[in-house]
């Protein structure tokens, strides 16, 4: 079984008929935001991915195994729900609408694709009732997922981060001279 251990992101610097030319993976978000897992090719075969742990496997990227082979990754479509603003409200409503939608899941630290005209998250008929009790509309979809990697981040899960800062600290770069208090912990 091929073991695959790196990672081209978006198969960067690859050239396109060696891409074209590759097997390809499909994997839905469960299973691209694990460092390790086992997958099936399109040719058939049985793959087995090492990845460091915190890598996160977005669509596009190519696996490239322990031979030198490469493999395609396409995001697999997987239930969603597609969230967007009442077609009713002004084009300026609705741009606010969806930002105040991305606030209120950001808060609560969801995994969320965002699009210029809508949002997409996993299915919670909870999360799903607060939309539209904020006058969004909400669709069950099947389509790729590809969520926000976030702003400490790096590769991408929403699930964990982990900092903590309990002193202040200087940041005495040109254009940035002034001190900041953080006393707050995102340990999940």
């Amino acid at each position: 079984m091929p073991q695959a251990s790196q990672l081209i992101a978006a198969g960067k610097g690859l050239a396109p008929v060696l891409l074209k030319r590759a097997p390809t993976v499909e994997l839905d978000w469960d299973i691209r935001q694990k460092s390790r897992f086992d997958a099936r090719l399109s040719d058939g075969r049985a793959l087995a991915v090492f990845l460091p742990r915190g890598r996160v496997v977005r669509g596009g990227d190519v696996l490239v195994t322990a031979e030198g082979e490469l493999v395609r990754v396409i995001a697999a479509p997987q239930a969603v729900l597609r969230i967007t603003a009442c077609p009713a409200h002004p084009l300026a409503e609705q741009a606010f609408d969806l930002m105040r939608a991305a606030y209120h899941l950001g808060n609560r630290h969801v995994p969320m694709e965002l699009k210029p005209d809508h949002l997409k998250i996993e299915p919670d008929h909870v999360l799903a009732d607060m939309l539209r009790a904020m006058h969004l509309e909400v669709a069950e979809a099947s389509e790729a997922f590809e969520p926000e990697g976030g702003a400490y981040g790096g590769q991408g899960h929403g699930h964990s981060h982990g900092h903590s800062h309990g002193s202040g600290h200087d940041h005495a770069a040109p254009g940035h001279p002034h001190d900041h208090e953080h006393g707050h912990s995102h340990d999940h």
